[in-house]
């Protein structure tokens, strides 16, 4: 056994295949990484595991597979902890197509808000699950830090386990901000969707202050490949709480999924099991992420 404290991850499947139904135009990838090169963006000693390198032209390359999707948010991984750089450096070459959500400090000053704002960082998030992602003392403490960033038109995305998350409703419905949860709740489908913390989560969304990524199903599967016909009902009742709360991401280039790597085609194909409507993908794809992270229409 490895004592490597930092184990790499596999990269995405190189040759993506198309989804299976027309991508309305206009369509927004809301949550992707980009990571690299090694030697000019430096990984977090608290990090968890490392990526694969993961670059701009690749992603952009996949966007292309996918429908021609031409707009995406960048969410900052916890391997590079607060600093953002490969994020924004990213994002400052697509001419405003990219946005991105943040990792940062608790003492950052307004002055660095109003900075990352200004690079279009439209959110911040927090990280429960991964070593280095977690900067603040509690949930308390980014409570009161969601007062900051409220004028700035942000949101607070945070990666928890549902289920595992004591009083979740009353404790995201209290953030100043609006939140969004990634990884369609992130409960394991070993899970009954009647546990508690599942119909907790549900009664968030109905709530209409949280919005659900439907990103990573790999992550909640106990299914080896797609279609992971088990995450269905889940999503569909994602999506039936509150259908304009609900967003999607390819969640590229997938790191830390060990055996199988989906194939990122078949991956938003699932859409069309978990959203049969036109007119459903029509708002996951383009107008909830309009609604939520400011672009343009």
């Amino acid at each position: 056994m490895s004592d490597d404290p930092h184990p790499l991850c596999q990269g995405p499947d190189p040759n993506p295949i198309e989804p299976n139904f027309d991508v309305p135009a206009g369509a927004i990838d809301c949550h992707a990484h980009i990571f690299g090169p090694d030697a000019r963006y430096e990984f977090s000693p608290k990090r968890g595991y490392t990526p694969p390198q993961a670059s701009l032209e690749s992603f952009l390359g996949l966007h292309k597979v996918l429908g021609g999707i031409s707009r995406a948010v960048l969410t900052q991984p916890s391997v590079y902890g607060t600093d953002n750089s490969c994020m924004l450096d990213a994002a400052d070459q697509m001419d405003g197509k990219f946005l991105a959500v943040a990792a940062v400090a608790a003492d950052i000053t307004d002055k660095e808000l109003e900075a990352l704002h200004d690079r279009r960082v439209r959110g911040v998030r927090i990280n429960l699950v991964d070593k280095g992602g977690m900067p603040f003392e509690d949930i308390n403490a980014v409570r009161k830090f969601t007062e900051r960033i409220k004028h700035l038109g942000w949101h607070l995305e945070v990666l928890i386990h549902v289920q595992e998350f004591d009083d979740l409703r009353a404790t995201m419905n209290a953030m100043a901000v609006p939140v969004s949860v990634g990884h369609l709740g992130y409960m394991k489908t070993s899970n009954d969707i009647s546990h508690p913390g599942f119909r907790d989560f549900l009664d968030l969304v109905r709530d209409g202050n949280c919005w659900v990524k439907l990103s990573g199903s790999y992550r909640i599967t106990t299914q080896e490949k797609p279609p992971y016909a088990d995450v269905t009902p889940y999503a569909r009742a994602i999506i039936d709480a509150n259908e304009d709360r609900v967003i999607w991401g390819t969640d590229w280039p997938h790191p830390w999924v060990f055996g199988h790597m989906p194939n990122d085609g078949a991956l938003m194909s699932q859409l069309t099991d978990w959203a049969p409507e036109a007119a459903v993908r029509q708002k996951i794809l383009v107008d909830n992420p309009i609604a939520l992270f400011g672009f343009e229409p």
